[in-house]
């Protein structure tokens, strides 16, 4: 049996492959103790004594994240060169407000006390400036043992090239330290990008490590991998070493699953978004996820890759507030899972977005979870009834406000992935996920001048499948600098020989063979005299690759420059066999079933609602309407127009 698990901010996702069907399941997560909305979803699922011992979990987290965006992270030394103390607190000196001349101090990462100097320092060459003597080690250690830290991240200058100080260092440090070094996290230039993605593996890894044994502990004899934030997933156990990268686990899952229904559908060239009940994440795909190595989390780089996608805080828990200037803002607080939305019914009080779409009759109070979850309709109004009065409109109004807002914020946060990157939005389909992405489908596509929309099957749940999908798999890299017509490309491909072997040896630890597995080489390029990269692919031809990288310059910029090309980095991705998604299609059979009718607020007359089990392959559905199913429903807007394709997915298009 195999069950896929996402822990998001508001709900713990579910989905169970029990050998004959597909289950799906929601639970309020437990953001104290995440681990115990997991438990108890398997219990509610049956999954006990020997159902336990043939069950596979793979499971997306957000413990490294929520620890990050909170700071909550344990004790950590950081050790570095003589000369560097302040590496990770002068950063690259970037402020947030460039004209503020009295800008907000930033709380260093790391406290001044807990950044120790030390020898071992190379240079660019490799070559030994200062030596690391026994009487430093000692000091070193004796310093570290003082402070009695949790974890210790070690950064020494062009340790990417040679890593022998490093290893030397963490072997002398004290037994049962959580360690990490740069040149096992990120062995690439950028002193403080390296520098800050070691300091956060360090940080959260004891936090993760602890969360991952306590979880195994609660499912004894059950296999648990975890999805990494590149979509490739990993065993559990050496997944509390690799903390860093699981920031973005959860959505990662997500557009593993939209890959698989994208290249099912033949609809290959994707915009998407995930509406859960914090935040929602907007991603591209083309064929393959996009990943980036310049991705964030709060104010903190990470160069770890990770899927390239623009996060905001506007999801159905986002809460809705009258500024001090008088006007209507959505988020990016959130109601999360407690006490979540008003309408929830556990003690929130403020507005929210699902507390909106509840009074415009969008979402059915008598469906939500499939019926397991009754919403308290009076509560929404008391909440959206404090913003009307304050704005001096009427309650429905206000809702309509609400619902704006956020669609404005989300339609924002998909041109930066689209329009900004020299994309035509017009030219994708849109496709939604998590809990609430069908109730703003329509109005986001039409923001966009988009024409189709797609909204999944298990759209709800997205994410959770997603961990089905994904397959084992490695995502290595090291800076390998000069100017591409130079280097030969021998050295080139023997550097590469030595990233695939070292993610193989990792990969066979997981019973992956190495038939079964598959290797894409790409290379990070620059024009000389640039700060910055693109990533392009590598096929062995140096003519190709610099044309790529003129072709991408052009696209991400409007130009390309007669310029000499510069390698940087050489990344290496390794992947297993690619899990097939076990969706069953829906009945072909002619005519749909209209339940019930819904009174939507702003469109005269009722509307047909439709419960999406019910639906067969071909049915139509005109819209307004509204389609309900366990974990989700769409709200098909006027002049759009619904089809169940052969896969069970809605396929919108605009008929204006």
């Amino acid at each position: 049996m195999l069950l896929g698990i996402d822990t998001g901010g508001t709900f713990t996702d579910f989905v169970l492959l029990d050998g004959e069907r597909l289950r799906v399941h929601k639970v309020l997560s437990t953001p104290h103790a995440p681990e115990q909305a997991i438990l108890q979803g398997v219990r509610e699922l049956g999954l006990t004594g020997d159902g336990l011992a043939s069950l596979q979990l793979v499971h997306g987290s957000t413990v490294a994240t929520n620890a990050v965006l909170e700071g909550k992270g344990g004790r950590t030394c950081f050790i570095t060169n003589h000369g560097l103390q302040d590496l990770l607190t002068i950063g690259r000196q970037a402020r947030r407000e460039l004209y503020n001349l009295q800008p907000q101090a930033l709380t260093p990462p790391v406290p001044r006390e807990l950044c120790l100097e030390t020898g071992g320092r190379l240079g660019g060459d490799g070559a030994v400036v200062e030596p690391l003597g026994e009487e430093d080690l000692a000091a070193l250690v004796a310093r570290v043992k003082a402070l009695a830290p949790e974890a210790v991240a070690i950064t020494l200058l062009f340790s990417f090239l040679d890593d022998r100080f490093e290893r030397q260092i963490e072997a002398a440090l004290p037994a049962g330290l959580f360690v990490s070094r740069s040149s096992a996290i990120l062995p690439e230039y950028k002193e403080y990008e390296r520098g800050i993605a070691t300091w956060l593996n360090a940080w959260v890894g004891p936090l993760v490590a602890g969360y991952l044994q306590r979880l195994e502990a609660g499912l004894p004899g059950v296999g648990i991998s975890v999805m990494q934030s590149c979509g490739n997933t990993i065993e559990a156990g050496l997944a509390g070493r690799q903390a860093v990268r699981m920031l973005l686990s959860g959505p990662a899952g997500g557009l593993s699953a939209a890959r698989a229904i994208a290249a099912r559908t033949g609809r290959e060239q994707l915009l998407t978004f995930d509406m859960g009940g914090t935040s929602t994440d907007v991603a591209l795909i083309d064929g393959e996820l996009r990943l980036t190595s310049e991705g964030r989390i709060g104010p903190w780089p990470v160069a770890v890759p990770m899927v390239d996608m623009h996060t905001i805080g506007a999801g159905g828990g986002s809460i809705a507030r009258v500024d001090g200037g008088g006007l209507l803002q959505v988020g990016p607080q959130s109601a999360g899972a407690a006490p979540g939305p008003a309408c929830y019914g556990r003690g929130g009080v403020e507005a929210t977005v699902t507390d909106a779409n509840l009074l415009l009759g969008r979402l059915r109070a008598d469906a939500f979870l499939g019926g397991e979850m009754a919403l308290d309709v009076a509560a929404a109004k008391r909440a959206v009834g404090v913003i009307a009065e304050q704005l001096n409109i009427g309650l429905y109004e206000a809702a309509e406000g609400i619902i704006r807002i956020a669609n404005e914020q989300m339609a924002r946060a998909l041109r930066v992935i689209s329009v900004q990157r020299g994309i035509d939005p017009r030219q994708l389909t849109l496709a939604c996920f998590g809990g609430a992405g069908g109730l703003h489908v329509c109005a986001l596509a039409e923001a966009l001048g988009m024409r189709q929309a797609l909204v999944p099957i298990h759209g709800g749940v997205l994410s959770a499948l997603g961990m089905l999908s994904a397959p084992r798999g490695r995502q290595l890299s090291c800076t390998h600098q000069g100017l591409l017509q130079t280097i030969p490309v021998a050295e080139i491909e023997q550097a590469l020989e030595g990233l695939r072997q070292q993610g193989m040896a990792s990969l066979a630890q997981e019973g992956v063979t190495a038939a079964a597995v598959t290797a894409l080489s790409s290379i990070d390029l620059r024009y000389k005299g640039q700060s910055y990269t693109l990533n392009v692919a590598w096929h062995g031809d140096v003519a190709e690759a610099s044309e790529a990288f003129h072709l991408a310059h052009q696209q991400r910029y409007g130009h390309r420059l007669a310029l000499p090309v510069e390698l940087v980095n050489l990344r290496l991705s390794l992947r297993g066999p690619l899990p097939q998604l076990p969706l069953e299609a829906p009945p072909v059979s002619p005519g749909g079933v209209v339940v019930d009718q819904a009174v939507l607020h702003g469109i005269d007359g009722p509307v047909a609602l439709y419960r999406r089990q019910d639906l067969s392959v071909g049915n139509v559905i005109e819209g307004p309407a509204l389609v309900t199913e366990q974990v989700a429903t769409t709200f098909i807007a006027p002049h759009w127009r619904a089809l169940v394709d052969p896969h069970g997915n809605l396929v919108l298009d605009c008929q204006a």
